[in-house]
């Protein structure tokens, strides 16, 4: 067998534009052999096919209106003030959230937490709070004590000054609205005991802090439309990953995808003989360090997948061989000595010096995260992702 000089290859595979009840299976399965048919690559076992949510939810027509966000809204909290608590500052993800939200209350006591908001958007920095004299682990300011302090402050990247922003979105539904400025779930509770968590990842802490501190309504973004009432739905995430589709809609997270993903694989397997993974993925699990900012607004990066995708990577770390067991090696020698410890390798390598600085995290948020860079987020159109070699190692 002649050796081999590549190891993990992602590509972008281009499908046509996707609509409401298109046979997604179908046409997954033949773009990805297409592609290989036309560019001259093979398939192999354990190579892995990514579909972006985003597709996934359109072909199910997972879609809910603002009047489907405010009837639930209505049905959970009546005439009660709403607190509003932690969203995060975006117009993509929470700005048509927010209008069904108003358009189902009277009055809505908007708490938005601050420096910045749960993925790193910030509506201030945190070098002005600590020359302001302001403490952020305590201090509750209004939008006016804001205001005096900082002034208008813009988002770097969108220009909006999401403050005033959001207000305007609650007034504008004909709904009294309140901003206050504060970091701590309890600290609604001096408004209004009604409350809806807006979080994303720290959702069940806020739920569970509340009701601890005798709140008498909390619900999360991921109770509201989790349940079928005649329109577009999420069970486990309801509103979480949720995406503006039109200024009155919004496209919702995908459900129910364990089907789709086992008869492309199925159609994989009898075309081409090769078992591969599928999933699901949104958004990666990463950080831009330029802007500070989280890149998963999702409530998962992936939220279905094969079942060869479960578990997290059980990996040596070559350079940790090559400098500490093997350091009088070199060349060939070392190369031999290294590819037979891989294979003989433990199933657990947790706490183990030679496994030490690899990344225990989930293969699908791994996988999901260069499957999100890979298809990017604008104009590449290729919502598919082909990752092959991604199992193999230095002994492969």
């Amino acid at each position: 067998m002649s050796e081999r000089f590549l190891g993990t290859v992602s590509r972008g595979i281009r499908c046509p534009i996707i609509r409401e009840g298109d046979d997604l299976a179908k046409i997954v399965s033949e773009c990805v052999l297409t592609a290989s048919r036309s560019e001259g690559f093979e398939l192999h076992n354990r190579d892995v096919i990514g579909i972006t949510e985003s597709i996934v939810a359109r072909a199910q027509g997972n879609y809910a209106s603002v009047d489907d966000i405010a009837c639930d809204i209505k049905r959970k909290y009546g005439e009660n003030t709403i607190g509003v608590i932690f969203p995060i500052l975006s117009r993509n993800r929470f700005a048509v959230c927010l209008r069904g939200i108003a358009k189902g209350a009277k009055k809505i006591v908007l708490m938005l937490s601050y420096p910045s908001d749960e993925v790193g958007n910030e509506l201030v920095s945190l070098d002005l709070i600590e020359r302001a004299g302001i403490n952020p682990y305590s201090d509750i300011m209004t939008e006016k004590r804001f205001r005096e302090l900082f002034g208008v402050i813009k988002h770097p990247f969108t220009g909006m000054d999401y403050i005033e922003y959001y207000g305007d979105v609650v007034r504008e539904c004909g709904t009294e609205v309140q901003i206050i400025f504060a970091n701590h779930p309890q600290d609604i509770l001096s408004f209004t005991d009604c409350v809806l968590c807006c979080d994303i990842h720290s959702r069940n802490h806020s739920k569970k802090v509340l009701r601890e501190c005798g709140a008498k309504l909390v619900y999360g973004l991921d109770d509201i439309l989790s349940e079928p009432q005649g329109g577009g739905y999420n069970e486990l995430y309801g509103l979480l990953g949720s995406n503006k589709a039109t200024e009155d809609r919004v496209k919702l997270f995908p459900h129910g995808c364990e089907g789709m993903l086992y008869a492309i694989q199925k159609k994989i397997l009898d075309v081409t003989g090769k078992k591969v993974e599928v999933m699901v993925y949104g958004d990666g699990a990463f950080k831009d360090p330029q802007g500070k900012i989280w890149e998963l607004a999702d409530p998962t990066v992936s939220p279905s997948h094969t079942d060869g995708l479960n578990g997290t990577p059980n990996e040596l770390k070559l350079k940790y061989l090559a400098d500490n067991d093997f350091a009088s090696l070199k060349g060939e020698e070392l190369k031999l000595a290294i590819s037979e410890r891989i294979k003989a390798k433990d199933n657990n390598l947790i706490g183990q010096m030679a496994s030490e600085g690899t990344t225990p995290r989930r293969l699908t948020d791994l996988l999901g995260s260069l499957m999100d860079l890979t298809s990017g987020s604008g104009d590449k159109g290729t919502p598919v992702v082909l990752v092959q070699g991604y199992f193999d190692n230095y002994s492969s």
